[in-house]
């Protein structure tokens, strides 16, 4: 007999067992395109980005890429070395904290960040770093762009 499979399971959690949560179940025939549908930003939430990322600190550059910017069928085929990097100077760290954690719940998965000062950055770009020229060759959007790259 073939089971039925559901296309939302109940999800138990560990932390507060009274508070009942759902997954999406990844064996769902629509699950790539359910997916491309909740990762896909409008211009009004890269907008709110934006302000939120430039609140943080003197930021200089920020760059988004990775899951922000693949569908799910070619998130594969480009591993980006962050999804998010931030370059800037007097970041305040619980803004930080903050901002990446609500990002994390709203995607849903772990993003993969890098945050340097200019002058790090400056030096890292001028020595052809690899995990810098990488970023900046593959698929990217500077969403602040202030050191004029």
């Amino acid at each position: 007999m073939k089971t039925k499979k559901k296309t939302v399971k109940p999800k138990k959690s560990k932390s507060r067992p009274k508070i009942e949560r759902f997954i999406l179940n990844e064996d769902f025939e629509f699950f790539s395109e359910l997916r491309s549908l909740v990762l896909k930003s409008s211009a009004g939430e890269k907008e709110r980005m934006i302000q939120k990322v430039s609140n943080l600190g003197r930021i200089r550059l920020a760059v988004i890429s990775g899951i922000f910017l693949s569908d799910p069928d070619s998130i594969n085929q480009y591993d980006a070395p962050a999804d998010l990097f931030i370059v800037g100077d007097e970041i305040n760290r619980a803004k930080l904290r903050n901002f990446l954690g609500s990002l994390e719940a709203e995607i849903g998965t772990e993003i993969k960040f890098t945050l340097m000062d200019k002058e790090e950055f400056d030096y890292r770009f001028n020595m052809f770093d690899r995990f810098v020229r990488v970023l900046l060759e593959g698929p990217h959007e500077k969403i602040v762009n202030k050191i004029g790259l």
